[in-house]
């Protein structure tokens, strides 16, 4: 990196921006760059691949969590290590999630540029009624009339 010496105006490197939490019911299809503080309902394993031809291929899991905060749920889908974190009734906070479209439905990511922390055990109640991957979804493309 370079310094901010020699006259050149000082770099803006300690304002890091303050995450602006959104909450379940306003993610949007197609959406990224999201933060979250969900609660994890239940976790099922639904891919699980043990030793690959190659080290770098190793395992990969993927578990289908159902997560919501009291504004609605949504499915999480965890990658690998994300999968050990993601155990019912812990409160995490999803760094620049992403929704992705499965089958028409709402999912809720997080890839390699972001993060899954778990963190202090948030005291809401999760509104069960508002599931938002169960809202279908059907592509429609609009072109030149």
């Amino acid at each position: 990196m370079a310094s901010s010496r020699g006259g050149q105006q000082p770099a803006k490197v300690s304002e890091k921006r303050k995450p602006v939490f959104t909450k379940v019911e306003a993610l949007k299809p197609g959406t990224n760059g999201h933060t979250l503080t969900v609660k994890v309902l239940s976790s099922n394993t639904v891919l699980q691949k043990g030793k690959a031809a190659t080290p770098s291929l190793r395992q990969s899991r993927i578990a289908e969590c159902l997560v919501g905060d009291e504004t609605g749920t949504i499915l999480f889908t965890a990658r690998n290590d994300q999968v050990d974190l993601m155990k019912p009734d812990t409160t995490v906070i999803l760094r620049n999630a992403k929704i992705d479209m499965f089958k028409g439905s709402m999912r809720l990511a997080v890839d390699k540029w972001g993060r899954v922390e778990v963190t202090e055990p948030a005291n809401l109640v999760v509104k069960e009624d508002n599931n938002l991957s169960l809202i279908e979804y059907e592509l429609v493309n609009v072109g030149p009339e």
